[in-house]
């Protein structure tokens, strides 16, 4: 993979480049493990100390203490940090899905001058600083748009005479914000790898009808997903956090859960495949193509045989009955069959288990609050032994 082709999402984004100004990123590589330390402890070891110093961290005289609010602490020590290291995951991944198009041949020579000038405008795409700025506004415009009402119950924590202390502003306007820009900054991300296989899409990609992938040629964009794996996760954390702490201290029922959460599933799962269902146009007029071509084909190729080794007619020498890639019927048939069994979209079981396997995993804190889990598994065992 030449340097052209060396694409990723990260390597030089607005974001970054202002954290390595701040000295917060290192100048050379990501440093995903330091940043993810320094903005967790920034956003909620202020928020422990005062809560420590006022008494409000195990217990309060008047509403919930900090420790109760599972959203605050997940935000803080679990989504931040998972948004910080899923960059490293998909550096890795999208770099290389991105360079697999070059290598396995889907990008024809003709077609190299196309693709690069993809990766060339994307590249230009991610390096602004215009929609890092948008998603920065947009936060400080929610933050600060925002009615600050004294009586929300997830702030009750913070109140001190009526009004919010150190504690509960520092949480609204330094922990909140930077939440806010970490999650609409993966959206943004999202929305461009989507739009990158989009363009790719667009391109006369070289696929292959009878590749034992079953997707001409891009099954290796199938796992995209896993990429986004820990941005999952950090996003269904928040989300199983908050039902968490509503179903133990606010008498939430798992069947009330049912309908926002399977409306989470749907929207995400439709988000991180969006990319994939770009390709679908492509493989499907493909195989259309394909079945008329190789079915053409392989009835000459059968016509042939059934003349000579059924009808006993002579037949003249023939490059189709002779070619080693093509070998008896049989073998024709299973390349019919090979092509009959291309999947229009590039997704397969692992596919679906990258998207769906974060999303969960959080969840059975919220389920087994109300379902126990264990004995669920060991009926379950029981069944089927």
């Amino acid at each position: 993979m030449t340097a052209d082709e060396d694409f990723d999402l990260l390597r030089n984004d607005a974001l970054l480049r202002w954290q390595r100004k701040l000295r917060i990123a290192p100048q050379e590589g990501l440093g995903v493990v330091r940043r993810a330390l320094f903005f967790a402890l920034v956003t909620w070891l202020p928020l422990a100390v005062w809560a420590v110093m006022k008494h409000r961290l195990l217990e309060a005289e008047s509403g919930e203490p900090l420790l109760a609010h599972f959203g605050i602490h997940v935000r803080c020590l679990v989504a931040i940090p998972l948004f910080i290291l899923a960059e490293a995951m998909t550096h890795q991944v999208i770099g290389r899905i991105v360079g697999q198009f070059r290598a396995s041949g889907a990008v024809a020579d003709e077609q190299y001058p196309a693709f690069l000038a993809v990766l060339k405008d994307m590249t230009r795409l991610r390096d602004s600083s215009v929609p890092w700025i948008f998603v920065i506004s947009l936060a400080f415009a929610w933050t600060v748009g925002s009615p600050v009402d004294t009586d929300v119950h997830e702030m009750s924590w913070a109140m001190t005479g009526g009004d919010f202390g150190f504690g509960g502003w520092w949480f609204l306007y330094v922990a909140r914000p930077v939440f806010l820009v970490l999650l609409l900054g993966w959206l943004w991300r999202i929305a461009l790898v989507i739009l990158l296989f989009r363009r790719l899409s667009k391109l006369e990609l070289s696929l292959v009808p009878t590749h034992p992938d079953r997707c001409g040629g891009l099954g290796f964009v199938k796992k995209l997903p896993s990429a986004l794996f820990l941005v999952t996760m950090a996003v269904s954390s928040v989300l199983a956090s908050r039902w968490m702490h509503d179903m133990v201290y606010h008498g939430q029922t798992l069947a009330a859960l049912k309908l926002p959460f399977a409306g989470f599933v749907v929207l995400w799962c439709a988000m991180l495949l969006a990319p994939l269902l770009m390709l679908a146009p492509r493989i499907s007029a493909m195989k259309r193509q394909a079945l008329l071509q190789y079915g053409a084909l392989i009835g000459e190729h059968g016509r042939l045989v059934h003349q000579r080794w059924v009808l006993g007619k002579q037949i003249p020498q023939n490059d189709l009955l002779d070619a080693p890639e093509l070998g008896p019927v049989a073998d024709t048939a299973a390349i019919y069959e090979a092509v009959k069994n291309v999947r229009p979209l590039p997704i397969d079981t692992t596919t679906l288990l990258m998207v769906l396997l974060p999303i969960f995993l959080p969840m059975l804190f919220v389920i087994a609050r109300q379902i126990p889990i264990g004995d669920l598994l060991l009926q379950l065992l029981k069944t089927v032994v």
